[in-house]
């Protein structure tokens, strides 16, 4: 089904305005997103396909079809939930059949964990992100050498310092695996290269240390460490920074870089915008889309604040939030079976059944 279907008067039952727009944090610069609910045709319901969403390719514009729409608001998924409490001027089409969802069939102690506990998730990609601006990376991944080290008296010294200070290439040694020692290796020297020593590693580019065979009768020049744990762990977080430097928004991580916070401002102001709604949810047993905090949130969002100031914010929000939820008298999830009655009857007044 494709989105112009979804969103067509024959199938649609509700069309909004959603994301800063509908939050009040908006600038000139923001598109504008659209998310709705429509229902499938008959056909395609009693078919074998199923279609539980539409997007276009950015995910500016999402329409659920309805079954799904009910199954994420069973969930209390922060994104669906706003779409039951919309600001009239976000509304451009509501069919009455929306009636028949309404929020306190959903509205519950769920919400801690899908509002405040997605928040600490975006406190989490904050700390992330502000360690990568924090600490860039080398277009080169480090060599599997830089993470080796060879005994010498008391310590350990690495690996390339102790080739050099030998006058030893590389290439002219041959490695033995210690039995029952992990990753301690015996080090052999051929600077003849006539005994088919493979080195310590085949290229830069490697990502396991070469072994050789050693005939017997020589013996070891010196006992190394391959540092495997440190190796794997710099290998997972290059891959990671490089990813989020080609995948980046750049005018976002400029307008990072701008600020000089070393932190995503745009992350933590929407981080903000879900815990002071988590707490209005378990105080007020509601869902306040339009922020009446916005010059708060787009302070945020300019970079106003110091990163740890931010995070220190968050994290007392997150305990109030806790507390509120505790003696909040929402119930503990939604009314299931409600919700079911409320879904079959829209689609039979829809069908006209």
């Amino acid at each position: 089904m494709k989105l112009e279907e979804a969103s067509s008067p024959d199938n649609l039952l509700l069309e909004c305005v959603s994301g800063s727009k509908a939050y009040g944090t908006d600038t000139p610069e923001s598109d504008e997103d659209l998310r709705g609910v429509f229902v499938v045709p008959r056909r395609v319901l009693y078919g074998l396909s199923t279609i539980e969403q539409v997007s276009d390719t950015g995910n500016d514009e999402t329409y659920y079809e309805v079954g799904r729409f009910v199954e994420l608001l069973l969930k209390n998924n922060p994104n669906v939930m706003e779409l039951l409490y919309m600001p009239e001027d976000c509304i451009r089409f509501r069919n009455s059949l929306m009636d028949l969802l309404q929020p306190e069939l959903f509205l519950s102690k769920l919400c801690k964990d899908t509002f405040a506990g997605y928040a600490m998730t975006q406190v989490k990609k904050a700390r992330g992100l502000n360690k990568k601006i924090v600490n860039p990376m080398e277009v080169e991944r480090k060599s599997l050498l830089e993470f080796c080290f060879v005994v010498e008296g008391q310590g350990s010294v690495p690996l390339e310092t102790w080739l050099a200070k030998k006058g030893i290439q590389q290439s002219e040694c041959g490695l033995v695996s210690i039995p029952h020692m992990r990753d301690v290796y015996g080090v052999y020297h051929d600077s003849s290269q006539t005994l088919g020593y493979r080195g310590v590693i085949r290229d830069n580019e490697g990502t396991e240390l070469c072994l050789s065979s050693v005939p017997k009768g020589e013996q070891p020049v010196g006992w190394m460490n391959f540092n495997r744990d440190g190796f794997k762990r710099h290998c997972k977080e290059y891959k990671e920074y490089w990813q989020w430097v080609n995948e980046r928004n750049e005018a976002r991580y400029t307008t990072n870089v701008e600020h000089g916070k070393n932190y995503d401002s745009k992350n933590l102001m929407h981080t903000f915008r879900l815990l002071d709604t988590a707490a209005e949810i378990a105080r007020e047993g509601r869902i306040g889309v339009r922020r009446p905090n916005r010059e708060f949130l787009m302070s945020v969002r300019r970079g106003e604040f110091d990163y740890d100031d931010l995070i220190r914010m968050a994290e007392e929000k997150i305990e109030e939030i806790h507390e509120l939820f505790a003696v909040s008298p929402l119930p503990e999830t939604p009314d299931r079976k409600k919700a079911e009655e409320a879904l079959v009857e829209i689609r039979e007044r829809w069908y006209g059944l």
